[in-house]
C-alpha cells in the first residue's frame, strides 16, 4: 500500500478528507443544478447579446457552485470542532449551530442566487412541519401592475439566511424522514457521500 492510499485509509485523517471531498460535492452539485438553469432562463429571459448572457450564466453558475463548497467546507469544520470540544460526541444541537453560522456567512449576503436557494431551502423547513403520511413517496408580478418588487433587507436576510440552513441541516441530521425527497437526495450527496471514498478517485473525482 503506497503512502497515499495509507493516508486515504487512515481513520485519523477521516473527518479531515471528508472535508475535502464534501468542498467537491458541493461544487459540482452546485454546478449540476445551476449551469441548466442559467442557461434556460439566458435563453428564455435574457437581455443583451450572447456574450454578456454567456457571462451571467457563468457568472451565476460559479457563485452557485463556491457558495455550496464553502458552505460545506465551514459546516464540516465547525460540526468537527463541535465535536472535538465536547470530547469526541455529537450533540443534536450541533447540526443547527454549524448551519447556522454557515448559513450567515456563506449564503448571508443578499443577491439573486443566494436568495433563491435560501427560500428554496427555507420552504423544505417549512414543509417538514406538516404531518407525515403512513407510507412513503411514490417514485413516480405583471410590469403594468405599476407595482415593482423590492428586495427584503440585508440585514433581515441574513438571519433569515442564517435560520433557514441551521434548521434544514438540523432537519437532515435528524429528523431526515421530514425532509422533501430531492432535497434528502441532494443533501446526501453533498453531506453523507462525502464521508466515503476508497481511492484518491473516489475522493476527488468521482462521488463512487
Amino acid at each position: 500500500m503506497s503512502g497515499l492510499e495509507a493516508i486515504l485509509s487512515n481513520p485519523a485523517y477521516h473527518d479531515y478528507l471528508a472535508i475535502l471531498k464534501g468542498a467537491r460535492n458541493g461544487f459540482v452539485y452546485g454546478v449540476k443544478v445551476r449551469f441548466p438553469h442559467a442557461l434556460i432562463m439566458a435563453i428564455l429571459f435574457g437581455r443583451g447579446d450572447w456574450s454578456t448572457r454567456l457571462r451571467n450564466i457563468y457568472r451565476a453558475t460559479k457563485q452557485h457552485a463556491l457558495n455550496l463548497a464553502k458552505f460545506v467546507t465551514l459546516y464540516k469544520t465547525l460540526v468537527l470542532v463541535q465535536k472535538k470540544v465536547n470530547g469526541g460526541k455529537e450533540r443534536s444541537s450541533d447540526s443547527f449551530i454549524a448551519g447556522l453560522i454557515g448559513g450567515f456567512f456563506v449564503f448571508g449576503e443578499r443577491n439573486a442566487v443566494n436568495e433563491q436557494i435560501v427560500l428554496y431551502i427555507c420552504s423544505r423547513v417549512v414543509a417538514s412541519f406538516l404531518a407525515r403520511a403512513k407510507s412513503p413517496y411514490s417514485s413516480s408580478s405583471s410590469p403594468s401592475s405599476g407595482v415593482r418588487p423590492l428586495p427584503p433587507d440585508a440585514t433581515q436576510f441574513s438571519i433569515f439566511a442564517a435560520v433557514a440552513w441551521g434548521a434544514v441541516m438540523w432537519l437532515f441530521k435528524e429528523r431526515g424522514e421530514t425532509v422533501q425527497p430531492g432535497l434528502f437526495n441532494s443533501m446526501t450527496y453533498i453531506y453523507r457521500d462525502s464521508e466515503h471514498w476508497n481511492s484518491l478517485r473516489t475522493l476527488l473525482w468521482h462521488n463512487k
